[in-house]
């Protein structure tokens, strides 16, 4: 067996085994329902591109880290994370951080993909120009999907799905800042990404 060459699949393997996991008992059924209406779209579509377009190995553990990440806050709902709860009890926080935390890793994990996308699938060259175009569609991206949430959260007019599904705990700058924290990962993968670049030659 080819480890590196079967990884996407193995990474896909556990993902499933996890998913699972994370569907039985879930805390509110209705949050996780949610919560899981793009997954299994997104990774269909992985899966039904993977011949014709592969992502290096490195973007397909970004990937499977962030659908992790996401996976827990389905079962908990991102506003009752219980580990970010005990944070909040012991510094006296204002919210649950969990949802703030992955929006920020969005930025940070999907930045190699989107990179690939560009470069590989839209023959955006290599360098500054397809670094800042991906920090855009990362950008444009949190956007649309706040958009899409909150078109969501209209359309379904209940207390759980406002409350844990939008996740605003109080907050009503919450879109906003979810955002930011999503362009502020963008940038900082650019970093470092741009560093390893500049190392290489």
């Amino acid at each position: 067996m080819n480890f590196k060459e079967n990884y996407p699949k193995i990474l896909l393997f556990i993902y499933i085994l996890f998913w699972i996991w994370m569907a039985i008992n879930p805390k509110y059924r209705g949050v996780w329902i949610d919560e899981n209406i793009l997954p299994p779209i997104f990774l269909l579509l992985l899966i039904f591109t993977y011949k014709k377009f592969r992502f290096s190995n490195l973007s397909y553990t970004f990937i499977f880290i962030f659908m992790i990440l996401h996976a827990i806050g389905g079962h908990y709902s991102y506003a009752e994370m219980p580990l970010f709860e005990v944070l909040k009890q012991i510094y006296n926080l204002s919210r649950n951080h969990y949802d703030r935390l992955v929006h920020f890793l969005f930025g940070v994990l999907f930045f190699i993909p989107i990179y690939e996308v560009l470069t590989r699938i839209f023959k955006v060259p290599k360098g500054w120009r397809a670094l800042f175009l991906t920090t855009l569609v990362i950008l444009s991206t949190k956007a649309g999907f706040e958009i899409l949430e909150y078109g969501y959260t209209a359309i379904r007019h209940n207390t759980l799905t406002t409350a844990n599904y939008l996740g605003e705990q109080g907050d009503s700058l919450d879109a906003i800042k979810d955002m930011a924290l999503g362009f502020t990962g963008a940038i900082i993968s650019w970093i470092i990404f741009g560093i390893a670049s500049l190392k290489k030659k």
